[in-house]
């Protein structure tokens, strides 16, 4: 099993693997960079199929955060926690506080919220072990509406862009998983007049987003082929593969999740096709600038008014991919690693 020379190791600062014999905690902790302040992100519980699979969701979720913090202008760099377990079997509040004690013994190196798996209450269990935890019932709570107040946003910006149209009113947009994040996403786009095309591997949050927005359901495999304007991936991460991207009948690609392309070169590839692509970790921030704002002087509005740059951000990435002739990912990457690498590393054009 390589660490240092695996491809998604990526010059990671710090990687620490945990265990607790008492409560069976297996629990791996990424900190890809801490330039731009002490690493933040999500801790994501999930019945991974082996060690090395987890390793790399861990490496990768890492990185992308050192990314989406750098984008959105946050002081803090990229980190990630993993469980390995089924959440709806395996966790417990002692297995949380346990991770609370290991994310102490990193003296602040690391701060988490929710992710895949974990909850507000389960940040609760963790707090009560540790004092770097965001997102807890008595600070600011679920990110999750915020992460899809900040997609809303950027597929309006992207449909503008490129269909030049200024309203989602008629439009097919084709949303896969509607749990946190899909969900509330999936009202906003319905408010605007938007047809929804939607999928989900849970049949109970499809019957639910049908009955509620009128919405046409497709079965999981079947997203990729629909007829849309917008294809939103709200799920997990790699599904815009060598398998899935022949499939693609979409104009725009915009979603909240994670580590969306299987390889970046994943992303030229789009791009050939005449697909625009809006890089996830610039779309997806809205939970992370959320949690990044808690603390005394934390406000709703502050937040919102935060969340409100994310378009303006992504407009100016798909301009200089358009100018450079590039795809829009690698275009958000130079942005991204100008921001936090060091001074003496790069030069500074953006």
């Amino acid at each position: 099993m390589s660490i240092f020379t695996a491809i998604d190791f990526d010059d990671h600062e710090q990687i620490t693997f945990f265990y607790d014999k008492k409560t069976k905690l297996k629990a791996i902790i990424a900190i890809h960079n801490t330039y731009r302040g002490p690493a933040l992100g999500g801790c994501r519980m999930w019945p991974y199929a082996d060690e090395q699979q987890a390793i790399t969701d861990a490496l990768r979720l890492s990185r992308g955060m050192t990314y989406k913090a750098a984008m959105a202008n946050l002081p803090f760099g990229g980190g990630k926690a993993i469980i390995i377990g089924d959440s709806h079997k395996d966790k417990s509040p002692a297995l949380l506080r346990a991770l609370g004690k290991s994310i102490e013994d990193l003296h602040g190196r690391y701060i988490t919220a929710e992710d895949v798996g974990t909850s507000v209450e389960d940040m609760d269990s963790i707090g009560e072990t540790t004092s770097y935890v965001a997102g807890r019932s008595t600070g600011s709570g679920n990110p999750a509406p915020f992460t899809a107040i900040g997609l809303y946003k950027s597929i309006q910006a992207a449909v503008e862009y490129r269909l030049k149209k200024s309203s989602l009113k008629g439009l097919k947009i084709a949303v896969q998983g509607l749990g946190n994040v899909g969900y509330p996403l999936c009202k906003l786009l319905r408010e605007e007049g938007a047809d929804l095309i939607v999928t989900d591997i849970d049949p109970t949050l499809v019957k639910r987003v049908v009955k509620e927005f009128n919405a046409h359901a497709v079965p999981p495999d079947a997203i990729y082929g629909v007829d849309a304007d917008v294809f939103s991936p709200c799920a997990l991460g790699a599904i815009l593969n060598d398998h899935t991207i022949p499939q693609l009948r979409c104009t725009i690609i915009a979603g909240s999740a994670n580590n969306q392309l299987d390889s970046s070169r994943h992303g030229q590839i789009l791009a050939d096709k005449k697909i625009l692509y809006a890089p996830d970790y610039i779309i997806n921030a809205g939970g992370l600038i959320n949690v990044s704002y808690e603390g005394p002087f934390y406000s709703v509005e502050r937040v919102k008014q935060h969340i409100e740059t994310i378009p303006k951000t992504l407009l100016q990435v798909f301009q200089i991919a358009e100018s450079r002739h590039i795809s829009t990912n690698e275009a958000a990457d130079l942005i991204a690693e100008e921001r936090f690498r060091e001074d003496d590393e790069i030069n500074h054009v953006f």
